[in-house]
C-alpha cells in the first residue's frame, strides 16, 4: 500500500539543498501584466488589476468567472477597500489572459496532505508549487479559491494605486505624502483640501509603483467584513448582464449538433440530403470526439430552431466506441469490490489500526455508496466562435479562459495568441465549465463558416446525457470500541475513478501520475482525532469520463464519513453531538463551529411537529473543505407518500475573515439547495454507454415548495479568508440521513436517499 509520507518525501523530492535555496529565490510578482491593460479614452491603468477614469470611475479587472457565487463583489471589495474608493463608482471587467492571473491556491490545496501537517519541507513544497504555477499554471475559477487566491494581490493592487494617488496629490500641494489621507475616492490634504481620484489619475500613474504597498489592518477596513449588495445584481435585473447564451455578434448563425447517443461515440457515415433542404441551412459538419467529449454531426443555420429541425432529419450511422457495453450498475459493483483491496494509497495513518480492531470489545462495519452525478446548470452548454482565417474570437461561459483559448486554437489550427476569448457570465458552472470539450466542438463547427460567428447550443437533454460526471464512489468502514465504549480504531477504504489523470490526458495530452486527492478528499483531511486509523483510497480505472463537481470528493466522502460517525455514536449509545465533541478536543475551530450550530438549532430539545402535524427529527454533521469548517443541523419529516421533507437547515461556518457576510449566507443557502437536490434526486444511470436521464422530469432539482429555511451563523475570525462556494454542500446529505435515522430507525447508506416502503 502506498503512503502519504512516501509520496511527499519521494515524488516531490524535498531535500536540504532545496530548503537552503528557498530563501534566495525571488518573490512571486502578481501586480503587473506582461503588457499594459487596454484603456478607454480618459482611463489610466495603475497595474494589472485597476484603472481609474477622469470622471472617477474605478474599473477593477477580474480574472475569476462569475457564476452566481458573488466573487465579483467580494474581489472588488478587497481592492476598493485598500484603494479607499467610492464604492458607488466601482465597476468591473474581465481580465485578459496573463500569468499573473493564474490560480495558485488550488495547487496548494491539491497537495495530498493532512491539514495538521506542518514542517519546513512541506512549506518549501508549497512555496515552490505556488511560484511554478504563477509562471506556467492555469487561469481558473474553482475549488472555492477565488478570494483565498487573490486576498493579497487584489489588496496590494488597491493599496499601490492609493499610495500613487496620494503621492501625486502631495506633489501638487507641496506637502509630505505621509501628511495626507484618502477617503471615498478623494485624497485629503492636512488643511482639508480635497482632490478627486479622477483628477489625479494621469499624474498618479507617473509615480513609481511601491514594491511593497502598506496594507490596512483589519480594524481599518471599511468595506471588508460588511454585508454588501452584489455589484452584478443591477445588470441581472435590467437585462444588461450577458451570459454565454446572450452573445449576439453581428450576422450570428446557430449550430445544432446531433451527437452520438453513446458517450464518446462518433459518426461513421451520414446522409444529410434532407437536412440541406431545410430553409436557412448553411453547412453540415462532422465533429469528432474532442477533449473527452462525444462526436456527432452539426447543422449550421440562420436560426436556432431551423438548425435543430434540420439536425433531427440527419440519417447517421454511429460508431459507439469503447463505451458501447458500459453499465453503471456493473461499474459500481467493480468499484465496491475495489474497497476490499489493500492496494489503495493511504492518505492518513496513525497508530496500529489492525491491532486496535483485533483488541476491540465491540466492532461495527458498513458500506456506503454514491452515484455518478450530472451538473445540471441552469444555462445549457453553449459557445460562440467567429473564425476569420488567421484569427478567431470566442464568446463563452467558462471557468478556464486560458484552456478554452487553447482548445479553440487547436480545433482551428491557430496559435493560441490568435484567439481572443470573451468570458461571459455563467448561468451555473459547478465544475462543468472547467471542461473545454464544448469549446473545441464549437470551434470545429465554426471553422466551416469562416467570417460568420456561429453559436453552438446544446439542448437540456444533451447537457445531461453528454456531461463529464461526478465520479461514483464506494466506501467501507470498520470501527472498534474498548470496554468503556470509547472509539479506539477507525478504518476507511474508499474507491472510485480518479479525476486528475483524465483531465491531464483529455485537456493537456499528459499522463497522470501520483495519488489523486480530488476523489478521496473529505475522507482523510478532517479534524477528528482518531486514536488509531488508516484512511486509504483505491483508484479504479474505467473508460467513462468524469470531472469536477461542486465540492468534488467532499460531496460523497462527507456523506460516508459523517453517516458512519453517527453510526458509531449510536452503537455506543452516545449523543451524536457529544460523540463528535470528544473527537475534537485539540481542534478548537471545529469544536466551536459544531457547538455554534447545536446552539442555533436548540440541539437536545424536542423537535417540534411539522405544519401538518407530522413528526420531525434532527440530524447533525460537521465537515471541513477548502479550508472552511461547516456544521449543519437538519430538520426532517416524512410525507404520507414516504417522501423526504426537509424543513429547516442550520449552518455554522468558519471561513476565516468574512469578506462579505451577505455573500457567505447566500452561498450557504445555494449549497444547501444544490446539495439537497443531489441527496434526494441525484444520480445518472448508464446502460450500454447511454445515459438514461435527460431533463428535469427525470433528473429533478429541489423546487421552491421543497426548499427549506436556512439559518446561517458566521463565526467571527481574523484569519486568512478561505473557501465559501462549496463548503456548505458536503455536510447536507449526511445531516439529512442522520435525521432520517433519528426519525425512522432506517440507516440509509446509498445516495440518493430513498426510504423503504
Amino acid at each position: 500500500m502506498g503512503t502519504r509520507r512516501k509520496f511527499i518525501l519521494g515524488t516531490l523530492g524535498v531535500t536540504g539543498a532545496l530548503a537552503i535555496g528557498w530563501g534566495v529565490l525571488p518573490p512571486r510578482q502578481r501586480l503587473n501584466t506582461a503588457t499594459p491593460l487596454p484603456t478607454d479614452e480618459g482611463e489610466v491603468a495603475f497595474n494589472g488589476w485597476v484603472k481609474i477614469a477622469r470622471d472617477g470611475t474605478v474599473t477593477v479587472t477580474l480574472a475569476k468567472s462569475e457564476m452566481g457565487q458573488g466573487v465579483v463583489t467580494a474581489l472588488c471589495m478587497l481592492l476598493a477597500d485598500e484603494l479607499d474608493a467610492d464604492w458607488s463608482r466601482v465597476r468591473w471587467q474581465q481580465s485578459p489572459i496573463d500569468k499573473i492571473y493564474n490560480n495558485i491556491a488550488t495547487v496548494i490545496d491539491g497537495l495530498p496532505v493532512h491539514p495538521d501537517t506542518h514542517n519546513l519541507a512541506l512549506d518549501v513544497v508549497r512555496w515552490l508549487a505556488a511560484k511554478t504555477m504563477r509562471e506556467v499554471g492555469v487561469m481558473m475559477t474553482g475549488g472555492s479559491s477565488s478570494v483565498k487566491d487573490l486576498w493579497l494581490p487584489m489588496r496590494q493592487a488597491g493599496a499601490a494605486a492609493r499610495q500613487m494617488l496620494v503621492a501625486a496629490a502631495a506633489a501638487q500641494w507641496g506637502v509630505e505624502a505621509a501628511s495626507c489621507s484618502a477617503e471615498n475616492g478623494e485624497v485629503i490634504a492636512p488643511d482639508g483640501r480635497r482632490m478627486a481620484y479622477g483628477a489625479l489619475a494621469a499624474a498618479a500613474a507617473q509615480q513609481p509603483m511601491p514594491s511593497t504597498p502598506a496594507l490596512k489592518s483589519p480594524e481599518q477596513f471599511k468595506l471588508i467584513g460588511q454585508a454588501t449588495r452584489r455589484i452584478d445584481t443591477p445588470g441581472k435585473i435590467d437585462g444588461s448582464a450577458r451570459f454565454g447564451i446572450d452573445a449576439l455578434p453581428d450576422k450570428l448563425h446557430y449550430a445544432s449538433v446531433r451527437m452520438c447517443p453513446t458517450l464518446r461515440g462518433q459518426a461513421m457515415h451520414h446522409d444529410d440530403a434532407a437536412a440541406r433542404q431545410h430553409r436557412g441551412v448553411k453547412a453540415v459538419v462532422v465533429v469528432p470526439p474532442l477533449n473527452g467529449g462525444t462526436g456527432g454531426v452539426a447543422v449550421i443555420a440562420d436560426h436556432p430552431w431551423r438548425a435543430r429541425q434540420a439536425a433531427d432529419t440527419l440519417d447517421v450511422t454511429w460508431d459507439h466506441g469503447e463505451l458501447a457495453t458500459f453499465s453503471s450498475a456493473a461499474a459500481l459493483a467493480q468499484i465496491a469490490q475495489a474497497t476490499r483491496s489493500d492496494k489503495g494509497f493511504a492518505f492518513y495513518e496513525t497508530g496500529e489500526v489492525d491491532a486496535a480492531l483485533a483488541a476491540a470489545s465491540q466492532r461495527i462495519e458498513a458500506e456506503y455508496r454514491a452515484p455518478w452525478l450530472a451538473h445540471a446548470a441552469l444555462e445549457p452548454i453553449n459557445c460562440t466562435v467567429l473564425f476569420e482565417g488567421n484569427k478567431a474570437t470566442v464568446w463563452v461561459s467558462t471557468q478556464v479562459p486560458g484552456l478554452a483559448r487553447s482548445a479553440a486554437a487547436d480545433a482551428l489550427r491557430l496559435p493560441a495568441e490568435a484567439v481572443t476569448v470573451n468570458v461571459m457570465l455563467l448561468g451555473g458552472g459547478f465544475g462543468r465549465r472547467l471542461e473545454v470539450d464544448f469549446v473545441a466542438q464549437a470551434a470545429a463547427i465554426a471553422k466551416a463558416l469562416p467570417g460568420l460567428p456561429v453559436q453552438t447550443i446544446w439542448s437540456r437533454e444533451q447537457d445531461t446525457k453528454h456531461d463529464l460526471y461526478r465520479p461514483a464512489c464506494v466506501a467501507r468502514f470498520e470501527a472498534g470500541f474498548d470496554a468503556a465504549q470509547r472509539l479506539v480504531a477507525w478504518k476507511n477504504t474508499s474507491a472510485g475513478q480518479a479525476i486528475v489523470p483524465q483531465v491531464l490526458k483529455r485537456i493537456f495530452g499528459l499522463p497522470g501520475g501520483g495519488p489523486d486527492k480530488t476523489t478521496s478528499e473529505g475522507a482523510f483531511d478532517q479534524a477528528y482525532e482518531w486514536p488509531a486509523a488508516r484512511i486509504a483510497h483505491v483508484a479504479v480505472d474505467l473508460p467513462l469520463q468524469v470531472g469536477f463537481w461542486r465540492s468534488v470528493g467532499h460531496s460523497h466522502q462527507a456523506f460516508f464519513k459523517e453517516s458512519f460517525v453517527d453510526e458509531c455514536a449510536h452503537a455506543v449509545g452516545a449523543d451524536p453531538l457529544v460523540f463528535r465533541e470528544a473527537l475534537l478536543q485539540q481542534h478548537p475551530k471545529q469544536l466551536a463551529v459544531l457547538r455554534a450550530v447545536a446552539k442555533a438549532a436548540d440541539w437536545g430539545t424536542p423537535s417540534p411537529p411539522a405544519a401538518d402535524g407530522a413528526k420531525t427529527a434532527r440530524g447533525i454533521a460537521l465537515h471541513d473543505s477548502f479550508g472552511t469548517s461547516v456544521a449543519q443541523v437538519v430538520e426532517v419529516s416524512i410525507g404520507s407518500d414516504k417522501s423526504i421533507r426537509v424543513h429547516r437547515v442550520w449552518c455554522a461556518v468558519d471561513c476565516g475573515l468574512a469578506v462579505n457576510p451577505a455573500g457567505i449566507r447566500q452561498q450557504m443557502e445555494s449549497a444547501v439547495i444544490f446539495g439537497l437536490s443531489a441527496a434526494l434526486h441525484g444520480g445518472v444511470e448508464i446502460v450500454d454507454g447511454q445515459v438514461q436521464q435527460g431533463n428535469f422530469h427525470d433528473q429533478p432539482v429541489v423546487r421552491l415548495n421543497e426548499a427549506p429555511l436556512v439559518h446561517t451563523v458566521i463565526m467571527p475570525s481574523a484569519e486568512h479568508p478561505e473557501g465559501v462556494g462549496e463548503p456548505g454542500l458536503p455536510p447536507l446529505a449526511p445531516a439529512v440521513a442522520n435525521a432520517l435515522f433519528a426519525l425512522t430507525g432506517q440507516r440509509l447508506r446509498s445516495l440518493p436517499l430513498k426510504l423503504a416502503a
